[in-house]
C-alpha cells in the first residue's frame, strides 16, 4: 500500500463514517476521498507533478490531511511547515524544498506571501477559506492515480533544528505504513475516537492522525492546545486514544479538578517526544486512570520504535525504576548501543550512542548526501545521536543527546539524571541542565529551573535537595531561575539556545 490507498480503501468500505472532526466540522471518508482527488487535480493544474514538493503553512486542520492524500495520489510530497518559525527561517525551508506551491491557512496567508516574496522563483500561494474552497471546487473529483511505490517519498518534514539548520527528512510510503501498523499495540481499531493536539509539522501530529485514518477510525484535530479545553473534549466526546508530550501532560494534570473528571472511555494515552519526569508520570496515572504508553522515536524513524508498556508503569512497585526507561524496541526493530568513536558495541549498562535499523527508518535527508551518509551507515543503521544504555532485560535508558553530555573533572555527567533529581523537589515545575565552561574542571553543571506558581526555592535549597540523590560531581554549581524554558513545538528543550545565552560565572568544584 501507499498512503493514498488508505483513504481509497476507507471510502470504499465505510464511506459514511466520520474520518475527521475539527473546528471546520466533520468530514466523512467518502468526502475526504473526493476532496483529496479534487485537490490533486488542482495541484496538477498548478504545475505539481510526480516528485514535486507542496508546502502547507497553517495550524492543525483538515486541509493538511487532504494535502497528504492529494500529494500521494499525484506522487508528490507534502512539506508541512512549522508555523512558529520566523519568515527568514521559513524562506530557507521553502527554498531548500523547491516548492512550486504553498497552501496557507487562516492567519498565515500574509506570512506565506512574505516568505515567497523573497525568493528568486516565488511559489504560488493559495489562501485560506473561500479561496482554497473555490480552488478545489473548480476541479473534477478524479483520482489521478499516479503510479507510486512503497519506497517513494510522501512526506518531507524538517527536523526541529535543536542542533542547527533544519534538514528535510525523506519519509516514504513504507515508513508511514510501518508507523500505522504499530497502532493495534495502542488499542486502536475502527471504533477508535482518537484526538491529537500535536502540530501537524511534527511526526507525532501527522503520524497520529494517519494512524487513525489507517484504522478507518475518527480523528479529532485540535487546532491549538488549551489544557482545560482539551480535558473538556476528552470527557465530553468520550475520546478513546490520544497522544501528548510531557509538557502537555503536566499542564493537563495541573488543571484544578482534573482527577475528578470522567475519563473512563480512554483506552490509552501515548506520550513521548521528550524526557518525562517521574512526578508528571505519577500525576498522569492518578488523573486519567488508563494505560500509558511511553514512546521513543525520532522524525527520522517515523515515530515510535521503542515502547514502555503499561505494565511497566508501576511507580510504587519493585520495578519502579523502569519509569526512567524508554522501554524495549519493537520485535521488528534492531537496536544497538555503540561507542560513537570506534563503532564497537557496548555491553549491558555501558553508555554509548543509540543505533537502530527498522522499516520505519527514513530514506535520508533531502539533497544532503553528506548529512545522510553521517546519519545512515551503508548497511542501514541510523545513528540517532542519542546517548543511552541497555539493561540486562533489554530496556533502553536514555542519558541524553551525545553532544549534551557534560564532562566535569574527567567525570561524565548525564543531564537527565540531574534533571530527574531536581524535578522531585515540590517547588520545581520544569528544569533543564546544561554544561558551561569552567577554567579548572573543563565544564561544570548548570541547572535552569522553573518554579511552580506561588512556590519559592533558592539555589542553595535546590542544590541541598539534590545532594541526597546525586554524587557530588553531578551537583549543579549554578542554578538559574527563569519563567519558562525555550522548547520546540514537540516539547524538546532548546538546550542550544540555553547554552548561547549570556552565562553567569562558574564557581565551586565538581
Amino acid at each position: 500500500m501507499i498512503v493514498a490507498d488508505v483513504v481509497r480503501r476507507a471510502a470504499a468500505r465505510r464511506g459514511d463514517h466520520v474520518a475527521l472532526r475539527s473546528e471546520a466540522g466533520a468530514l466523512s471518508y467518502a468526502e475526504l476521498d473526493e476532496r483529496s482527488s479534487r485537490l490533486a487535480q488542482a495541484l496538477r493544474g498548478a504545475g505539481v507533478v510526480r516528485g514535486s514538493r507542496v508546502a502547507h503553512l497553517a495550524r492543525t486542520g483538515p486541509e493538511v490531511v487532504e494535502l497528504l492524500f492529494a500529494a500521494s495520489k499525484l506522487g508528490a510530497v507534502l512539506v508541512p511547515l512549522n508555523w512558529r518559525l520566523a519568515v527568514p527561517e521559513l524562506r530557507r525551508i521553502v527554498a531548500d524544498a523547491g516548492v512550486p506551491l504553498v497552501v496557507a491557512g487562516d492567519a498565515y496567508a500574509d506570512t506565506a506571501r512574505a516568505v515567497v516574496d523573497g525568493l528568486a522563483r516565488p511559489p504560488h500561494v493559495v489562501g485560506p477559506g473561500a479561496e482554497y474552497e473555490a480552488w478545489i471546487a473548480a476541479h473534477e473529483p478524479v483520482d489521478p492515480a499516479v503510479a507510486c511505490g512503497p519506497g517513494d517519498t510522501v512526506v518531507q518534514m524538517y527536523t526541529s533544528g535543536t542542533t542547527g539548520a533544519p534538514k528535510g527528512v525523506l519519509t516514504t510510503n513504507a515508513n508511514m505504513m510501518a508507523c500505522a501498523e504499530t497502532s493495534p499495540r495502542w488499542s486502536f481499531d475502527a471504533d477508535t475516537l482518537s484526538l491529537t493536539a500535536m502540530p501537524m509539522f511534527h511526526i507525532g501530529g501527522i503520524g497520529w492522525a494517519f494512524v487513525g485514518l489507517w484504522n478507518g477510525a475518527t480523528t479529532i484535530l485540535v487546532r491549538e492546545f488549551d489544557a482545560p479545553g482539551v480535558l473538556d473534549r476528552l470527557e465530553r466526546e468520550q475520546v478513546t486514544n490520544t497522544i501528548f508530550v510531557p509538557t502537555m501532560l503536566q499542564l493537563l494534570t495541573s488543571v484544578p479538578g482534573a482527577a475528578q473528571r470522567d475519563f473512563s472511555a480512554l483506552r490509552s494515552i501515548a506520550y513521548g517526544a521528550s524526557p518525562i519526569t517521574t512526578p508528571v508520570l505519577r500525576a498522569a496515572l492518578r488523573t486519567f486512570g488508563c494505560p500509558l504508553f511511553g514512546m521513543y522515536g525520532l522524525t527520522e524513524t517515523t515515530g515510535t520504535v521503542v515502547q514502555l508498556d503499561p505494565a511497566d508503569h508501576d511507580p510504587d512497585g519493585p520495578r519502579a525504576h523502569l519509569l526512567r526507561s524508554a522501554g524495549r524496541p519493537y520485535p521488528w526493530v534492531e537496536l544497538r548501543i555503540v561507542d560513537p568513536q570506534t563503532g564497537e558495541d557496548r555491553g549491558a549498562g555501558e553508555v554509548g550512542e543509540v543505533w537502530m535499523r527498522a522499516p520505519n527508518v527514513m530514506a535520508g535527508y533531502f539533497e544532503r548526501p553528506a548529512e545522510t551518509a553521517a546519519a545512515l551507515t551503508p548497511d542501514g543503521w541510523l545513528r540517532t545521536g542519542d546517548g543511552g544504555f541497555l539493561d540486562e532485560e533489554g530496556y533502553l535508558f536514555l542519558t541524553d543527546r551525545i553532544k549534551d553530555m557534560i564532562i566535569s573533572g574527567g567525570e561524565n555527567v548525564y543531564p537527565v539524571e540531574v534533571e530527574e533529581a531536581l524535578a522531585q523537589h515540590p517547588a520545581v515545575a520544569d528544569v533543564a541542565v546544561i554544561g558551561v565552561p569552567h577554567e579548572r574542571w573543563g565544564e561544570t553543571v548548570k541547572a535552569i529551573v522553573v518554579l511552580r506558581p506561588g512556590a519559592s526555592a533558592g539555589a542553595e535549597e535546590l542544590t541541598a535537595f539534590a545532594r541526597g540523590r546525586l554524587a557530588g560531581y553531578k551537583l549543579p554549581r549554578i542554578v538559574e531561575l527563569v519563567d519558562e524554558l525555550p522548547r520546540t513545538p514537540s516539547g524538546k528543550v532548546l538546550k542550544r539556545e540555553l547554552r548561547e545565552r549570556p552565562r553567569d560565572g562558574a564557581a565551586g568544584t565538581p
